[in-house]
């Protein structure tokens, strides 16, 4: 990622992560002035543009956002694990929206700099806080939580997966961004097996990185119904992944 002229404005440790908030002129290859949050890892987990503070700014949140849409333009409840600075949730604003996120420095960083205000965020690991959602009372869970080693991995086991469609209404959905590969990627490719344990229908889509081999964000989609999205954007490319193994753990719920 090109960050431009990087100008610090917080660095703060807590118990999760190492946080840093700055700004920078330059973001993926647009010119600007832009508000940035990062972990440890350098990945960028939040970005607002200074001149346009509504907008969204990261692609792939874009691309999220209209899957969202296009699959099911009238939802009305989501609850989304991994809080960043909110552009999700702030998103959208007009709907029910809970967010569960585990470390209360990035939630009070969203609020003192990113121009978070909505009161819907609970402190706690997502998968526990989700369990505590009645069952079918929702039409969408977004999971966007990541570690400097990427997506925790008790949200990519079948028992999280089933959880997760205990509590979706019938015709929600899991939506997932992750990092991976497209090709020769076990991670990704175990995932996309272990969804199809708890979800009838199972789609990935990948968007571009400068080379096949980079790492890039992908975004799975899994419901217990047939997800129509149109025209998914140029930018969203899906990706039929080979067979990999099913992932489970031996937590509770």
């Amino acid at each position: 990622m090109d960050y431009g002229m990087m100008q610090p404005i917080a660095e703060v440790r807590s118990p999760h992560n190492d946080i840093a908030v700055y700004e920078t002129t330059q973001l993926d290859g647009e010119t600007g002035k832009f508000r940035c949050m990062r972990f440890a890892d350098e990945d960028v987990q939040g970005a607002m543009d200074l001149k346009n503070r509504q907008r969204l700014v990261l692609g792939y949140q874009q691309a999220l956002v209209r899957l969202l849409e296009r699959r099911d333009p009238s939802f009305r409840s989501l609850f989304v694990i991994g809080h960043g600075i909110g552009s999700i949730a702030g998103h959208f604003r007009g709907k029910t929206v809970k967010v569960a996120e585990i470390d209360e420095m990035v939630v009070e960083l969203s609020r003192r700099y990113f121009d978070y205000r909505d009161d819907n965020v609970a402190i706690g690991d997502g998968r526990r806080l989700l369990a505590e959602e009645p069952d079918r009372s929702l039409d969408y869970i977004v999971l966007d939580a990541f570690t400097s080693k990427g997506t925790p991995a008790h949200f990519t086991t079948e028992q999280f997966f089933r959880l997760a469609a205990d509590k979706l209404r019938p015709g929600g959905a899991l939506v997932m961004n992750v990092m991976g590969r497209p090709r020769d990627d076990r991670l990704t490719e175990a995932i996309g097996t272990t969804l199809r344990r708890a979800f009838a229908d199972v789609r990935c889509y990948s968007l571009p990185a400068e080379r096949n081999r980079d790492r890039r964000n992908m975004i799975f989609c899994a419901s217990d119904a047939a997800s129509d999205f149109g025209d998914a954007g140029a930018d969203l490319a899906e990706v039929e992944l080979a067979e990999g193994h099913v992932i489970r753990d031996g937590l509770a719920g």
